[in-house]
């Protein structure tokens, strides 16, 4: 567990110079947030701050945090699964936007995404609360053993 851990803080210091966002520069002493994922507990930020050479200049400072859930298993919506000891984090797919965008071109209002990997599944090594997860567990009813599924994140599965 020591070694994926001591990897994973070793590819986010790797991947900070890697990450190439937009940044405003409309306000100092802010920090803004670039990526929040809460699938994979990861955000990273960035914000602008003096320059150990030279404190008249401002420089860009970006800072990932990882949060290595303990006891996460591989199978998140499988309680028996085994525990994860291997945590991957690549920048490029944090950073994906998959929402649909509406873009104007020639006149004409066109559809736009701005990743082409939407279509592949997320590891995610925590539950996200804005996705529904179920399992089926074994249920022991009037001697009949049945198969019943239960909600793990009730307030995503539920409407209001």
């Amino acid at each position: 567990m020591k070694s994926s851990l001591l990897l994973c803080v070793a590819l986010a210091v790797s991947l900070a110079f890697v990450l190439v966002a937009g940044y405003p520069q409309d306000s100092e002493d802010e920090e803004y947030v670039l990526v929040n994922n809460k699938c994979q507990c990861v955000t990273v930020t960035s914000k602008f701050v003096p320059s150990e050479e030279n404190p008249h200049e401002q420089i860009l400072q970006r800072n990932i945090r990882i949060l290595v859930p303990l006891k996460a298993r591989e199978n998140i919506s499988d309680p028996m699964s085994p525990l994860r000891t291997t945590f991957v984090y690549r920048m490029t797919e944090l950073c994906k936007k998959c929402d649909p965008v509406e873009i104007e071109l020639g006149g004409e209002i066109y559809q736009a995404q701005q990743s082409t990997s939407c279509n592949e599944p997320e590891t995610c090594y925590t539950y996200n609360r804005d996705k529904c997860y179920t399992t089926t567990f074994p249920f022991l009813h009037r001697g009949e053993m049945k198969q019943v599924q239960a909600v793990l994140t009730p307030a995503s599965c539920y409407a209001d």
